[in-house]
């Protein structure tokens, strides 16, 4: 699918802060920033499962479709996200784990691991794994979130991670995917954002502290 708009400055042109989009943002410990750069009603439940992962520990940040309907107008693809509050941010940090909605139905435990950090990819995984959800190998190798200019990539280490969750997962993780039912989680969502949270956690000391 082709973006409606090729950056956020024609986004904006078109788009009102507020009401059709608003963007959060939080600088805490330099070490990860979880990023939902679809969130609200783009890629329904990415920037729930962003923000609870990031905690009140690591920084966050996520670009929110606010719309009736029409939501997917506003989404810039991650080579070319450059929103000025998430590209101040993810210079900020030394690793960026983006979080991303996809379309497959077919299997409610899946999601795919991409991005330029493999070594903190295959740990995900294997944390994801031994929570019961199940990683699937990306057969498009444009969404493998490789490029240096991919969100994933753009931290101070120029490696991180993207995590794509099927929308069959997504569905179990909330009572519905409505803006009013994101708000009521589900033992999917925990057991998914507990794992991510844990596994980071554990790899803070091979990143330099700041």
């Amino acid at each position: 699918m082709t973006d409606t708009y090729a950056n956020f400055y024609a986004l904006s042109q078109r788009q009102t802060l507020g009401i059709d989009f608003r963007i959060r943002s939080v600088d805490a410990e330099a070490a990860f920033a979880l990023v939902a750069p679809h969130g609200g009603g783009i890629e329904p439940g990415t920037s729930e499962i962003a923000e609870a992962i990031a905690g009140d520990r690591f920084s966050f940040y996520s670009f929110e479709g606010l719309k009736v309907s029409g939501d997917s107008d506003l989404h810039i693809t991650s080579t070319r996200f450059d929103e000025p509050m998430c590209v101040a941010l993810l210079g900020r940090v030394d690793t960026v784990v983006t979080i991303h909605g996809e379309a497959s139905t077919a299997d409610d435990k899946a999601l795919f691991i991409g991005g330029a950090d493999e070594e903190l990819g295959g740990l995900l995984g294997s944390a994801l794994t031994d929570s019961g959800f199940h990683i699937l190998p990306q057969p498009n190798p444009d969404l493998r979130g490789l490029e240096p200019s991919n969100l994933c990539n753009r931290g101070r280490s120029a490696q991180g991670v993207q995590l794509e969750l099927c929308l069959a997962l997504r569905k179990t993780m909330f009572q519905s995917l409505t803006r009013r039912g994101r708000r009521y989680p589900c033992p999917p969502f925990e057991a998914f954002t507990a794992a991510v949270a844990r596994t980071l956690n554990e790899q803070r000391p091979r990143l330099h502290e700041h």
